[in-house]
């Protein structure tokens, strides 16, 4: 369900025409795809040179999953993205997206800059209509944080999530998966976590969220990405919300990598020939704060069906519901209430009503 190939991959590569620009046009689809597998083989390199931020994992049948740990708001995280694609030459690119965030891939970084920095009515409104009230105005109070992050360092989220959609399409035969659980049920099981207190202690903390961030703090924060480290701070006193954004998730990436990472069949010339298959190079690009909990499952056997489903809404949401709702209709009635008293008083104060109303009362009066 969150898995995707937004790039076919039967693209050609950018670098792929230029080499093979010598074979013959007659050249049989199956002996092209082995040449340029050939090529994409050579270009691997058997002891990749890696950045410091990425984490090798290994499965059962011998397929390699890099893990590159980023800050979502760091131009060096961008250029780790790049120099591992490019090392290791995957046959599948897994992100930290899912289908909800998938439009980001291919916004320029103004555009995004643009969209990250406008959180208006219409916005909130579409998160509610998609997530229900709770989870839309939990996603809105995250989005400002991100908001909040982005007016700072005048940076738009994800570039490393760009970098790798880019790179990926220049590599023969890569795949790109989107990794992430999708944003509406980690916002709805995240609420159904909390108390009414907690939501409101929460709700509070993210909308007077104000300190200002600098540069460097966001390369210090390479240990721990600093959009999860400031959620970590705001929820640490919430260990159910910090079990449904972070660790659920945590399993949740675990699982796409593992699936992204089983063996790959080599083409065959004939319909009669054996099937043949070689371990899978994977490059994961997931936020730095999700790597430990990645690297602990790993060899564990995991079920994602429990962290997909939502529970229903608790008594503490309805009632928050209700008192968000009521405090809504409540403050539109009592605008509505000033603004006709004033209107009112308004009219009353015009000369032609007084002159008319004097008029009235001398009618009256001779009668």
């Amino acid at each position: 369900q969150a898995a995707a190939d937004p790039m076919s991959s039967s693209d050609a590569p950018e670098d792929g025409p230029k080499e093979a620009s010598s074979i013959s046009q007659n050249i049989s689809d199956a002996d092209a795809f082995k040449i340029l597998l050939e090529m994409k083989m050579k270009k691997r390199q058997k002891k990749p040179t890696l950045p410091s931020t990425v984490t090798e994992l290994d499965t059962e049948d011998g397929s390699k999953v890099y893990v590159v740990g980023t800050a979502h708001f760091s131009d060096s995280s961008k250029k780790d993205v790049v120099k591992t694609i490019q090392e290791v030459q995957p046959d599948v690119v897994v992100v930290e997206l899912c289908q909800y965030r998938v439009s980001m891939l291919k916004m320029d970084e103004k555009t995004l800059l643009k969209e990250a920095k406008e959180i208006n009515l219409e916005k909130l409104q579409q998160a509610i209509k998609q997530n229900g009230v709770m989870s839309g105005l939990m996603q809105m109070l995250l989005l400002k944080v991100s908001a909040h992050i982005t007016e700072q360092l005048g940076m738009a989220p994800g570039g490393e999530f760009r970098e790798a959609f880019k790179e990926a399409s220049k590599v023969p035969f890569c795949k790109f998966h989107l990794g992430d659980r999708p944003i509406p049920v980690t916002f709805k099981r995240a609420i159904a976590a909390l108390s009414f207190w907690q939501k409101v202690k929460l709700a509070w903390g993210l909308c007077f969220l104000s300190d200002p961030i600098s540069k460097d703090d966001v390369e210090k924060c390479k240990q721990k990405d600093l959009l999860e480290q400031m959620m970590a701070e705001m929820i640490g006193e919430f260990p159910d919300l910090h079990r449904t954004i972070v660790s659920e998730r945590d399993i949740y990436l675990t699982y796409m990598l593992k699936q992204a990472a089983k063996q790959i069949e080599l083409p065959r010339a004939s319909e009669t020939e054996p099937r043949k298959y070689i371990p899978a190079v994977v490059v994961g690009v997931v936020g730095m704060g999700h790597v430990p909990g990645i690297e602990k499952n790993w060899n564990s056997d995991l079920n994602i069906q429990e962290i997909m489903s939502v529970p229903p809404p608790s008594t503490s949401s309805r009632i928050f519901k209700f008192v968000i709702k009521a405090t809504v209709f409540g403050l539109m009635g009592y605008g509505c209430y000033r603004i006709g008293q004033r209107t009112v008083q308004f009219i009353l104060s015009m000369p032609a009503t007084q002159s008319y109303l004097q008029k009235l009362t001398e009618i009256r009066s001779q009668h």
